[in-house]
């Protein structure tokens, strides 16, 4: 599948191995050599073969569950949850779950997405033989996210191999960012390419 899209991108989605597909954008196809093209489809092939889709999705609506739960149980908090007067909710503890619970599902569900995309990294350099070649697919892709924007909704950004949202933030924005930094991730690969000669 090729979406009409002009940053450089790639993602995997699927319910498992035999139901899946490999998107590549438009604008992945006009950039990489014939070389980094195998490493980026070799990353989201891996991706299919550990199952990383259905991590995501179950990271994904275990954060999104987490949050509903601690915004429905704060408010019930704030309301009193039908008590008498004498027995109120507790306004601060309900005030604080409602931003520390959120927070800590979100911090879970970026873990769980670093180390993934580190992974898919080694089972891609594996596939394709050659880490060097998705190492210098990977810079091409960093550059090219922070300068052309691409529209996603933020809970599909973790599926991209490079962080489709770059364009749009920086500073604290990549603290939280479900993508490890792309420096560690070439750092990784270049280190697997002095151990497989």
């Amino acid at each position: 599948m090729v979406p009409p899209q002009a940053q450089p991108n790639a993602f995997a989605t699927g319910r498992n191995p035999e139901h899946a597909i490999v998107c590549v954008t438009e604008g992945l196809l006009s950039l990489m050599s014939d070389e980094e093209l195998e490493g980026v489809i070799a990353h989201e092939l891996a991706h299919i073969k550990n199952r990383g889709m259905l991590l995501q999705t179950f990271t994904a609506t275990l954060a999104g569950a987490v949050s509903s739960l601690a915004s429905m149980a704060a408010w019930g908090a704030l309301l009193g949850g039908g008590r008498g007067d004498d027995e109120g909710g507790n306004p601060l503890g309900a005030v604080a779950m409602m931003v520390l619970a959120p927070i800590a599902a979100g911090l879970v569900q970026m873990a769980i997405s670093r180390q993934r995309e580190f992974k898919a990294d080694a089972v891609g350099a594996e596939i394709s033989g050659r880490p060097l070649d998705l190492a210098r697919a990977l810079h091409k892709l960093e550059g090219y996210a922070h300068r052309i924007p691409m529209n996603v909704a933020p809970a599909a950004a973790p599926l991209a191999q490079v962080d489709p949202l770059a364009a749009h933030g920086g500073g604290v924005a990549r603290l939280f960012s479900t993508h490890p930094p792309m420096e560690a991730r070439i750092r990784a690969l270049e280190a697997l390419a002095g151990r497989m000669r």
